[in-house]
């Protein structure tokens, strides 16, 4: 009896998460904001570096794109766009990295970020 009142809010507390409620198809919907600008099936670059394996990349390490200081910087530092970095970033870009190059506002939804992530996981892959 004790077990189940420990595991199953747990259990609740995995289900309800963001970071577990992807839907790659919403994401691939959510992504179409971020296609003017990003390449996801081709790696040529934009206006923004294209997303081509971008899970697990360090920031700043896509060869031709011009990236801003604030990045380098930041890449310097070890940056790696990984699922959580990528949420925090797609959150508010302006905040995650000041003077940054990135003009769009973010995505204030944590079920369209997780689910533009999963998007790029399943996607970026070559």
């Amino acid at each position: 009896m004790f077990r189940l009142l420990v595991t199953a809010p747990l259990a609740i507390a995995l289900v309800a998460s963001p970071a577990l409620a992807q839907d790659v198809k919403k994401g691939e919907r959510v992504f179409k904001r971020c296609a003017a600008c990003h390449n996801i099936d081709q790696e040529k670059n934009k206006i923004g570096p294209h997303l081509v394996g971008v899970m697990g990349r360090k920031a700043g390490s896509v060869d031709g794109f011009k990236y801003s200081s604030s990045l380098l910087q930041k890449a310097e530092e070890g940056l790696e766009w990984t699922k959580e970095n990528l949420d925090t970033y797609l959150e508010s870009p302006k905040k995650f990295i000041p003077r940054g190059k990135m003009a769009f506002a973010g995505l204030r939804k944590p079920d369209e970020r997780a689910d533009v992530i999963a998007y790029l996981e399943e996607a970026g892959k070559k």
